[in-house]
């Protein structure tokens, strides 16, 4: 999928339609803090096995794709939607 650098669409901050930039967001490291980890943490440590079967089989064929929107005018990002796709790609114009 290709989508411009560049899009005019609303922003909530300016409550008028602006340009924008898209720009493609990449995942973060996951927080050490957060419960879901706290208990991975605590049911594998010590001699204690896996808590979870591995995920077995092929990779999924799309992957979801976050994108940030900022606003040209007022500075400020803010997101849409995700989707999947196989392939995304940030073109010119």
């Amino acid at each position: 999928m290709k989508l411009p650098r560049k899009i005019k669409r609303y922003c909530p901050s300016c409550t008028k339609h602006t340009l924008h930039e898209v720009e493609r967001v990449k995942k973060r490291k996951a927080s050490e803090n957060k419960w879901g980890q706290r208990q991975f943490r605590r049911v594998t440590a010590g001699y204690r096995g896996f808590p979870r079967p591995k995920p077995e089989g092929r990779e999924k064929p799309t992957r979801k794709i976050n994108i940030r929107y900022r606003c040209s005018t007022c500075k400020k990002a803010h997101h849409a939607p995700t989707w999947r796709a196989k392939k995304f790609e940030l073109t010119e114009g």
